[in-house]
């Protein structure tokens, strides 16, 4: 059996088994401890069976100099907004815009509590009511084997300007395991910037928010690099765990040739997220050398399709059913993250883009050497 993306399904039941629901952060760290800063977070390293401890503000002394931090400029929208189908409440959530204008989009229902559940996606044809006289209308599945998100067509009085409408009347894509809604500055990293046309990603590059400038700092003055790239990621829904669909993505020259001095160099190249890997291997020939390039990637990374470019990896912690699991697994190997991932629940480490951070780093740098099978 396959994905929609020609991917083999996750297992389930892996051997670390599922996550406490009281392992989920459910707001910042900030908010956990007033008083301490977006750094605070655990750090979970691993190399191979080795697995130790540390605070996020601890990476510096991790690292070396000559190594290469890849990190995501999205910036976060307002990705959310409410509507209605006839006399129905829903919210939509604004994923990718399309070279022609249209948007994907996944419809959730509101559970009462302030956050959604899963709804059908479609029909084609169905019209939602949008703020400010908005109307969005349903027109045919992302994918045709996967029903969640629907390309879909907005008008209005402002005409098709999404961004505007998310601008004026959105709220940052929230789930169930959150206590409460975010300020959008919540799920904003050190690393973002604005976009040229206003484009974003519809959930955070997690993986970046416990930088400070202050850490920054430190670790240019330790001689750690760092090398811009953007992926603009789209919503990714908490029950459904499939892999990422096509996403928008740049690697400019200059970061290319960062990535490719550090490699040459004997640097580690290490990327600040999921959304970082996806872009820099995107941008990667079969030699490993990356070039400059933008548009739209969708490589799923698998351990049989391996790892060209990074050796490591800083990122969130994920479920057992999340096909980011994979991504891991081609830069470390699965043993090496099921050890990883029951320290992490044997050291009660929290879950979630507002919890702690895991660094991974390979056993193998340098992975041009890999056999053929992993290209």
């Amino acid at each position: 059996m396959t994905t929609a993306t020609g991917v083999p399904p996750l297992e389930r039941g892996r051997e670390w088994g599922t996550v406490p629901e009281e392992l989920s952060a459910r707001v910042p760290v900030e908010q956990r401890a007033p008083g301490l800063g977006r750094d605070a977070v655990r750090l979970l390293v691993s190399r191979g069976s080795e697995v130790s401890h540390h605070s996020f503000v601890e990476l510096p002394r991790l690292l070396r100099a000559g190594d290469l931090l890849v990190v995501n400029t999205s910036p976060t929208l307002a990705a959310a907004v409410d509507g209605r189908v006839g006399h129905a409440r829903v919210v939509v959530h604004f994923s990718t815009v399309g070279d022609d204008g249209r948007w994907a989009v996944e419809l959730r229902d509101p559970d009462g509590r302030g956050t959604t559940r899963a709804r059908a996606g479609g029909p084609a044809g169905a019209e939602v009511r949008l703020p400010g006289g908005a109307r969005l209308v349903l027109e045919e599945p992302l994918s045709v084997h996967g029903p969640r998100l629907w390309w879909g067509r907005v008008s209005g009085p402002a005409g098709p300007d999404v961004l505007g409408l998310l601008r004026e009347y959105g709220r940052p894509v929230r789930y169930a395991y959150t206590e409460r809604d975010q300020p959008l500055s919540a799920y904003q990293t050190v690393f973002a910037l604005p976009s040229p046309d206003g484009s974003g990603s519809a959930e955070m590059p997690s993986a970046a928010r416990p930088f400070t400038a202050r850490l920054v700092t430190e670790l240019v003055s330790r001689g750690v690099q760092f090398a811009p790239v953007t992926l603009h990621t789209g919503v990714a829904s908490a029950e459904a765990h499939e892999p990422p669909y096509p996403e928008r993505f740049a690697v400019p020259e200059a970061s290319a040739g960062l990535i490719n001095a550090a490699r040459g160099g004997g640097g580690r190249v290490i990327a600040v997220g999921t959304t970082a890997v996806r872009a820099v291997e995107s941008a990667a020939g079969p030699d490993g050398v990356v070039r400059a390039a933008e548009g739209w990637t969708g490589l799923v990374i698998t351990p049989r399709r391996g790892i060209r470019v990074v050796d490591g990896l800083l990122t969130g912690l994920h479920e057992p059913e999340a096909s980011h699991l994979l991504m891991l697994e081609a830069v470390a190997g699965r043993a090496a993250i099921d050890r990883a991932y029951e320290e992490a629940l044997r050291g009660r480490y929290l879950w979630h883009e507002f919890g702690d951070t895991h660094l991974i780093l390979s056993e193998n740098p340098h992975p041009e050497h890999c056999s053929s099978n992993h290209r």
